[in-house]
């Protein structure tokens, strides 16, 4: 597992940081769709979203791996790669892991409230 925090305060890089263990197995999904217009881009967004708040509720992690579909010629291979029809627009891996720190949040008042 890679430290992604950044130098410490005292400039060091070191790779002594406690590691902490995935499950060696994580389930790999592809989203894809028929086509690759925007309504297929939206659609695909609608879709992404209803497969993170449903790992959510089965307390299942989730991370995106966009990068490779960056670039044409690599979310081509992907596609070409899979007896089924359709382009790749997403690559999810799906697993069991820690739990991590919450996102910090304004309260709805404040959110709502339309005066920063």
């Amino acid at each position: 597992m890679r430290d992604y925090l950044g130098p410490r305060p005292d400039g060091s890089w070191g790779d002594d940081r406690p590691t902490i263990p995935f499950e060696t197995q994580p389930t790999i999904a592809v989203l894809a769709t028929a086509q690759d217009r925007r309504t297929d881009w939206l659609r695909a967004g609608q879709a992404l979203e209803h497969v993170l708040l449903l790992a959510t509720s089965h307390a299942v992690r989730a991370s995106l791996l966009h990068q490779a579909l960056e670039w044409s010629d690599l979310r081509w291979s992907l596609s070409d790669a899979h007896p089924a029809p359709g382009h790749v627009q997403m690559l999810i891996r799906l697993g069991y892991g820690p739990v991590g720190p919450a996102a910090p949040r304004d309260a709805a008042a404040e959110a709502l409230d339309g005066r920063r």
